[in-house]
């Protein structure tokens, strides 16, 4: 019995493609503390940024431009400041394809747990036969005629 496979396998799609440059900027811990930080409390000035951080100016201007590169974030001025927030579309988009990603996993594990059920099924329902005892030669009895 053949294992199914996973629906839309091998079959090209765009969608990693426009959801790779997200998670790319995203696994820097700088940058996504910074996303966290404009998710949580709003739009913030480069100032408020780097405030309690380890970090200099130039350094989370850098990754604020390289998260403004993928849609993460934008800036406008005000008054001398640079003020930075969260654009939450790409995000969102990033949540759409790990929800794909994530049903197909769902399907294929209630395709392979069904599989493995039925060919439990199937094992349970065979009967058990016995099959001809070997025996040893040197333990036979003489044959007379």
């Amino acid at each position: 019995m053949p294992i199914p496979s996973l629906p839309g396998a091998g079959t090209p799609t765009q969608e990693p493609e426009a959801a790779a440059p997200i998670f790319a900027a995203l696994g820097d811990p700088t940058r996504l503390r910074l996303v966290t930080r404009l998710c949580q409390e709003g739009p913030l000035s480069i100032s408020r940024l780097t405030e309690g951080v380890p970090v200099t100016r130039q350094a989370i201007t850098k990754h604020l431009r390289a998260l403004a590169d993928v849609g993460l974030v934008r800036d406008h001025r005000s008054g001398r400041e640079h003020i930075w927030e969260l654009e939450p579309r790409p995000l969102d988009q990033a949540r759409v394809f790990l929800d794909k990603v994530s049903a197909r996993w769902d399907a294929a594990l209630d395709r392979l747990r069904a599989f493995v059920e039925e060919d439990e099924e199937v094992v349970s329902e065979k009967p058990v036969v016995a099959g001809p005892e070997k025996s040893d030669p040197e333990s036979r009895e003489p044959q007379s005629a």
